[in-house]
This record gives structure tokens, C-alpha cells and sequence, in this order.
């Protein structure tokens, strides 16, 4: 198979659909016979995922490994930011925490040299691996007072010698003045990257937008080489939580109601999807407490700051709520930073979080929860509540937590380790990520709550194996493949 060009899908701003497409060239290029790995130099992002070999990275670059078929590494995100407060991220290089960080110091500081090298580094590794590598761009490819210091976007692309397609979003509006604004900024040597305009998220006849084109064209002297039309019924995991204050907020008759608490720093809402899919099943999101109170099923869902997140619901109301609807017999679980929250108490004796060093907990589980300076990344398979069936999970941490009575383990990990804490069967909480993709686990969760059984498994992982294929099909349609392909394959 020939050698590939290294491609990059760069944005205008951010939420413009990059991820989006870089997923569905993973997919195309596996399809059509090459061996494509994803790349993204920096991420920040609360939704992350263990490697194999116990590291962690952005979800992202997890999702995108998967359409590629491949196992995901911590070269595919060597730098990942996952913020603790507006103004402070943990930073995590190569799968493992190095520190917190404020926005000003991580941006303005000198350590970017070091973490441009070791990004330039694990895109190099990839290189010599898969072919091709598909990069990810972050934001805007032009912010002029942060381009010296950036190390995800033009900088790489420049290391990589790679094909860059600006994607721009047509929803939001001002798509001349984007794209063009854009282009304009770019010094020569950037500009002569960038092979192609990509517009995303198109509503209507792609037709009317010709004579569009043809002014893109004239204006930047780049071709427009596909129109993405606006489509809600692909699905690939989301990178960002933004939104999900507005996702199904209404309650449905004839449903199980589940409520995912809304955590300021909630992480990890991919646990859910899962049950967004189950079609006994009403998932939405909320910080009211009223809504917290009806629901059938109360989900107190991660958080990157536990302790904070906890102080939070504790002043808006919400954990009264939950605190009411366990006593009137709702179901009421935890995983991870809701885990935690369940229990009597969470201590920070290394300021792990912050300068709060212990707060109460809901005490609804009888568990104790120290913050430790080391964090727990590592996939895991298990046995859930003693059955025969195992399933598949992964953790990511940083505490330990201990039965204050007697212990009374959730699962049972094939490793020999006991894990989690079950109260009763409508309380329980859990360090397991991913834990709700198992069928056993949601069929259990539900069965108080409905007689109606799915009537074949979901079987998660081909369902998003079937987006994948679906993603790459619509791209396919709509993209100058031949174009793409004629640019990748010509002499360095």
C-alpha cells in the first residue's frame, strides 16, 4: 500500500465538527484498505479513556482509534488538559498527571517547548507505525497570541509536513469572513499547507451554495472540496459536555425517568450513552432539584473536582434532593466522583483538588474516601453483583475508598479484587467507568422500574462500529475523495 501524506482537519473556531470529520476519515482510510492511526498534539477535554497499558487520554482520540480498528496509545493525545476550575486544568503528559496548572502559566510559561517536543515526538512514533496519520487541529488555527506558543495546530502540521482542510461551521453563521479571515492570517509557509476548504453542517440544497464556492475560491485561492450536510442521525461520541443541559429535560410517561445529575465538572457523561440508546429508557440531565426528586433513577455521574462539585450540589439543593429520593426508595447510584460523593466523607490531605481538605459526603453509602496524589488509570473486566456474565470497564481516579461497616463489594474484578459498594439492589456506587455498556448491568438497574426486557441485547460496540461505517459514507458523498487522495499520494 503506498505511502500517505499526513492529513489534518483544522478548524476556524472550536465546535466546528473537526472531531467529527477526523473520525470519519479514520474509518474511510481503514476502509479502504490503509492502516490510520488519529493524532491530536493537546486536547482539554473531562471526558478521557484508559489505554490498555494504564494510561489515559482524551475520549476523543479513543473514538477515533476505534473507527481505525486499532488499539489507542498515549502517543495518539501526548498532552491532555482536563480543567479543575475556569481557570486551571491537571495537566497530563503521556498518559500520566505532571501537575495543575492556571490557563496564564500553562499558556505563558516555558514548559511548552518541552511539551511541543515530546508531542513532535509521539507523532513521530505513530509515523513510523500507521500510515496514514490523521491530526486533529484545536479551536482556531489562527489565534495570533497564542500561535508561538500553540503546539496542536499549525506548528504541527508544519512538523508533519501534512495536508491541512480547514473545516468551518455554515451553521453559526459569518462563514466568508471565517474562512477568509482565516487563510489571510496564515504566513506563507502555513497558507501552502492548507489544500482544501471543508463547509460542515449545511442546511438545504448544497447547490444554492455554488456560487458560494466559487467566491471561497477566488477569496483564498483554495478550493472548496466538499459541503457537509447537517445530519442528527449519525452518532459519535461527543468530546465536550456542552449542551447537555438541554438534552431531553422533559419527563416521558411509559419510561423509566433517569436523571444524571449536572456537575459543573462532570466527566465522563459517555457512561451514559448507552442508556440514551435503551428504548425503555428516558435519560436527561438536570441541576434542579425537583427533577432530581421525580426521577425514577438518580445518577450522581464523575467529576474532576469532587470536593467542589460536592459543595455545589450541597448549596443549590441537589444533594438534598438525591439525599430525600434514596429515603423514599428511589434508585440512587454513583460512579466515580458520585461514588464518592455517596459516601460519609472525602478527604484531600495532599490538596490534591484544592485547599479543602475534608468535606462530608451524602452518607448514603457508608465509605470513606481519601484523595491520594496518584492516579488509577487502568482497563478492568469484572463480574457484576456476583453473576456469571463478565464485563468490561475501565477506572480513572485519584482516591481510595474504604467500607466504614461491613464491606459489601459491587463487583468482583477478574484480577481477584473487590470493587465498588452495594447498599441494597437500589443503591450502589462504583469506580467503573463504562460500567452501564454492559447488558447485565442495565437490565439490573432497570428491572424495578419496568417489566418490558430489550428484546435483543444492545450490543454497544456494533453500534458504534455501524456509526462509523455510516460516518464515512456521508462523508464519502460529500467530500472530492479523488481530490483528497491525488494531494496525499504526490511527492514530498
Amino acid at each position: 500500500m503506498q505511502q500517505l501524506r499526513s492529513i489534518m482537519f483544522a478548524g476556524t473556531a472550536s465546535d466546528v465538527g473537526k472531531s467529527f470529520i477526523n473520525t470519519g476519515f479514520c474509518r474511510i482510510f481503514k476502509q479502504d484498505g490503509y492502516h490510520p492511526a488519529p493524532f491530536k498534539a493537546q486536547n482539554m477535554s473531562l471526558n478521557s479513556y484508559a489505554t490498555p497499558d494504564g494510561f489515559e487520554i482524551g475520549r476523543a482520540q479513543a473514538v477515533q482509534a476505534e473507527a481505525c480498528g486499532i488499539p489507542c496509545s498515549t502517543d495518539m493525545n501526548p498532552v491532555l488538559l482536563k480543567p479543575t476550575s475556569d481557570k486551571a486544568s491537571q495537566v497530563v503528559l503521556l498518559g500520566k498527571p505532571v501537575g495543575n496548572q492556571s490557563a496564564y502559566d500553562y499558556f505563558m510559561g516555558n514548559n511548552k517547548q518541552e511539551l511541543f517536543k515530546e508531542a513532535k515526538a509521539a507523532y513521530d512514533r505513530l509515523h513510523t507505525k500507521y500510515n496514514p496519520v490523521v491530526l486533529e487541529g484545536a479551536g482556531s488555527i489562527s489565534e495570533l497570541n497564542l500561535k508561538h506558543r500553540d503546539i496542536t495546530n499549525m506548528r504541527m502540521a508544519l512538523h508533519a509536513q501534512a495536508d491541512v482542510y480547514l473545516v468551518s461551521d455554515i451553521d453559526k453563521g459569518g462563514l466568508f469572513a471565517s474562512v477568509y479571515g482565516t487563510i489571510a492570517l496564515l504566513p506563507p509557509e502555513e497558507k501552502e499547507l492548507v489544500k482544501g476548504i471543508i463547509i460542515n453542517k449545511f442546511r438545504g440544497d448544497a447547490r444554492l451554495f455554488d456560487t458560494g464556492k466559487t467566491m471561497l475560491k477566488e477569496l483564498c485561492g483554495i478550493p472548496v472540496i466538499g459541503i457537509i450536510p447537517y445530519r442528527k442521525d449519525i452518532y459519535v461520541e461527543e468530546e465536550d459536555s456542552v449542551g447537555l443541559e438541554h438534552k431531553h429535560n422533559d419527563f416521558a410517561s411509559g419510561k423509566v425517568n433517569v436523571a444524571v445529575v449536572l456537575l459543573n465538572r462532570l466527566s465522563n457523561f459517555t457512561d451514559f450513552n448507552v442508556l440514551e440508546q435503551d428504548e425503555r429508557v428516558h435519560l436527561f440531565y438536570s441541576n434542579n432539584p425537583a427533577d432530581i426528586e421525580k426521577a425514577d433513577i438518580i445518577i450522581l455521574p464523575g467529576s474532576k473536582n469532587t470536593i467542589a462539585d460536592l459543595i455545589d450540589i450541597k448549596n443549590n439543593g441537589v444533594a438534598k434532593a438525591i439525599v430525600l429520593a434514596h429515603k423514599n426508595g428511589k434508585t440512587v447510584i454513583g460512579i466515580c466522583g458520585g461514588y464518592q460523593m455517596m459516601g460519609s466523607s472525602i478527604e484531600d490531605p495532599h490538596h490534591v483538588e484544592g485547599m479543602v481538605e475534608s468535606m462530608p459526603g451524602l452518607g448514603i453509602l457508608p465509605v470513606k474516601t481519601v484523595l491520594t496524589e496518584n492516579k488509577v488509570t487502568e482497563q478492568c473486566h469484572f463480574y457484576y453483583k456476583g453473576n456469571a456474565d463478565r464485563c468490561n470497564g475501565y477506572e480513572i481516579h485519584m482516591g481510595i475508598s474504604t467500607a466504614t461497616s461491613a464491606e459489601s463489594p459491587l463487583n468482583n474484578t477478574s484480577s481477584g479484587n473487590q470493587e465498588g459498594y452495594i447498599l441494597n439492589e437500589r443503591c450502589w456506587g462504583t469506580y467503573i467507568h463504562g460500567i452501564l455498556d454492559n447488558a447485565v448491568v442495565i437490565d439490573d438497574l432497570l428491572k424495578d422500574h419496568t417489566t418490558k426486557r430489550s428484546s435483543v441485547p444492545f450490543d454497544y460496540l456494533a453500534y458504534k462500529d455501524a456509526q462509523y461505517d455510516k460516518l464515512a459514507q456521508h462523508l464519502r458523498e460529500h467530500i472530492d475523495m479523488d481530490y483528497i487522495y491525488r494531494q496525499l499520494k504526490r511527492d514530498r
